[in-house]
């Protein structure tokens, strides 16, 4: 049955993941567009798009938010492996345990911070007012989501390195 959802749960984090890789183009689309139209000046079209830094700033967050939890499934996370390597595998096993725990209670307590934080700033009906003037719990909203992806992945996760060897993960080893 766990390893049902596991499967289901990477096939939902791998179109995460796909979907961060078009949001990504679309931003480098506008970036162009935005470089292109400032540089050539086209009769009718206007000299660059204002609101590209903007909404530019806001698909680097969702690319982030939709690719980090397929990037922690795949291993290819930020990962200090020095010190496990050398270590007894049983003891490296229960350092990775401890990793992540920490992961977990981390992601749990941003999980419930930042949700706090967007319903307080949907709450007070909060501005962000720059070239664009948007509701400020929009850029807030995907936090918590993300964070509770992330929380339940690092709970597949340990599934997974109680099933494997007692020893260090071989997933983004850099002394390989």
């Amino acid at each position: 049955m766990i390893d049902r959802l596991s499967a289901l749960w990477g096939r939902l984090l791998s179109a995460l993941a796909l979907l961060g890789c078009l949001l990504l183009l679309a931003m480098m689309l506008i970036i162009v567009a935005d470089v292109a139209l400032r540089n050539l000046a086209l009769a009718g079209w206007p000299r660059g798009l204002a609101w590209s830094n903007e909404v530019s700033e806001w698909l680097l967050l969702l690319v982030t938010l939709c690719v980090a939890p397929w990037l922690l499934r795949q291993g290819q996370h930020i990962r200090v492996d020095v010190l496990l390597q050398p270590l007894p595998p049983r003891w490296a096993w229960l350092l990775e345990w401890l990793g992540d725990l920490l992961g977990l209670a981390t992601c749990i307590v941003l999980t419930a911070v930042s949700a706090k934080a967007a319903l307080a700033s949907h709450a007070s009906g909060a501005l962000s007012i720059k070239t664009l003037v948007t509701p400020e719990w929009w850029s807030l909203a995907p936090l918590p989501l993300a964070f509770a992806l992330l929380s339940v992945e690092m709970l597949f996760r340990m599934h997974r390195l109680w099933r494997g060897e007692r020893g260090p993960r071989n997933d983004a080893v850099s002394a390989a």
